[in-house]
């Protein structure tokens, strides 16, 4: 990195100890204060391939919520910052104790809105489609060297990591909707790629939920460019495929598993770009990506380069199996249009082809709000293997299980399933292809259902 002065003006602490320190976006933060030169800790419930990556930085983690286990350099209030995610359970003892000790404590968000503060940012929110865009958005604005750092929502394939570090005088960041997080931030430009009901049991309705996004569109700044999904209720430049929005992918084609398209802007039409991550709202959010970047001065033939190289994002339509017989599709699709979006793209490159899909819900909140949008979208595959209900940080809601879930799905082949039993139950469907969904720890599974459909020890 060239300085770090306008990143870390606005963190003058030595020590970063962080509460939910293996999520995705807190890992990236740790992953940034670890490279800023900070001493960083935090506690996880589960050891997880990501907190891995940052025991593997020396950064110290437990497991274990008990105030004991802090490590006894960062009980100086002074000298420690305390960033904790909302998603911590409410009666977290480690959370209660730096509370009622002196300490600073911030969420997440509001530390990346100190740490961005005095950097031109853009910002990328929506219910569904942030993680994808982000990474796009980086990779492509870090092909085109601009001094950047992007704290991405997902593990981008390209930099094996959820952080970028190329500078210090551009932040690309997630604006996340989830309890209202992203009103921390005062991006210069800022898209909106979706804004279907989620999360209600923070919002109580989709009313304001849609109020939210508002308010986060009144967050620019004075002179930012703002963007939005063709079709959104908001105002801003529009962008979609091959519709009339103002920036659009048009002239769409498929050749070898890959989208070419040429991208049409208000100024002028640009031929030639080829996109490998399958799916229409993939293809959508790397139209946004380059809306974005185009905005913030990036050379179309550089883009063009740039994102023929992008090679995804992990659990994200990522591929662990593709051969002429088998082909095992990992994602992290959690939400009825999630699900919408990855059956679409498997039809489009699968055509005429049985697709098995394994779901673990996620947030008993969640399905019951959901119910019967997600035995729609679910109905639609070949055979449907459920996974019991993955509760985060919530506690189990009466009548509402994968067992209630089955009942409403039409199609025939489901089943619910223990997950000692996935891989025969998978390899028993007799299907080509195999989709594995949701955001809780099916992710951990992945790797031993690759092997199993592979036959490995």
């Amino acid at each position: 990195m060239s300085t770090t002065t306008s990143h870390t003006a606005n963190i003058r602490y030595t020590n970063i100890y962080f509460l939910g320190i293996g999520g995705i976006g807190m890992s990236a933060l740790a992953r940034y204060f670890k490279a800023m030169g900070k001493m960083v800790a935090g506690y996880d419930k589960t050891k997880t391939d990501l907190t891995q990556t940052l025991d593997d930085l020396d950064i110290e983690i437990h497991y274990t919520d008990s105030v004991a286990n802090i490590p006894k350099n960062y009980f100086n209030h002074h000298n420690t910052l305390v960033v904790y995610t909302p998603a911590l359970p409410k009666d977290s003892r480690e959370l209660a104790y730096f509370k009622n000790n002196g300490f600073d404590v911030l969420k997440r968000s509001e530390v990346l809105g100190l740490i961005t503060k005095n950097t031109f940012s853009l910002a990328v929110a929506g219910t569904h489609g942030k993680t994808t865009t982000t990474s796009i958005l980086g990779h492509l604005l870090r092909f085109c060297e601009v001094k950047l750092t992007a704290f991405l929502g997902g593990i981008s394939e390209n930099y094996n990591s959820n952080l970028i570090l190329n500078g210090d005088e551009v932040s690309v960041i997630e604006a996340d909707e989830f309890d209202r997080s992203f009103l921390t931030l005062s991006p210069d430009i800022a898209c909106i790629t979706s804004m279907d009901a989620d999360h209600l049991d923070i919002y109580g309705s989709k009313e304001a939920l849609h109020e939210s996004f508002n308010d986060f569109a009144k967050r620019l700044k004075p002179e930012g460019v703002f963007f939005v999904k063709n079709g959104l209720p908001i105002d801003g430049l529009t962008y979609g495929v091959e519709d009339n929005s103002d920036y659009t992918a048009q002239n769409v084609t498929i050749k070898q598993g890959s989208y070419h398209f040429d991208l049409k802007t208000p100024q002028e039409t640009y031929a030639g770009f080829t996109f490998s991550l399958p799916g229409r709202h993939n293809l959508s959010n790397a139209t946004v990506a380059l809306a974005m970047a185009l905005k913030q001065g990036c050379n179309p033939e550089d883009l063009k380069k740039a994102l023929a190289d992008f090679k995804g994002v992990q659990r994200r339509f990522s591929y662990q199996i593709k051969t002429d017989d088998l082909v095992y599709i990992d994602d992290y699709a959690h939400h009825p249009e999630e699900i919408n979006a990855v059956h679409q793209a498997v039809r489009e490159m699968y055509p005429d082809t049985s697709v098995t899909v394994v779901f673990q819900p996620h947030l008993f909140s969640r399905t019951k709000d959901f119910g019967q949008e997600f035995a729609d979208s679910l109905s639609k595959f070949d055979d449907i293997l459920l996974l019991d209900i993955y509760p985060a940080r919530e506690m189990p809601i009466e009548g509402v299980d994968s067992n209630w879930l089955l009942e409403m799905i039409i199609n025939p082949n489901k089943k619910v399933i223990n997950k000692s039993d996935l891989v025969e139950e998978i390899k028993a469907t007799k299907n080509k292809v195999i989709l594995s969904l949701g955001a809780g720890d099916i992710g951990e599974q992945v790797k031993q259902i690759k092997k199993g459909l592979l036959n490995e020890n």
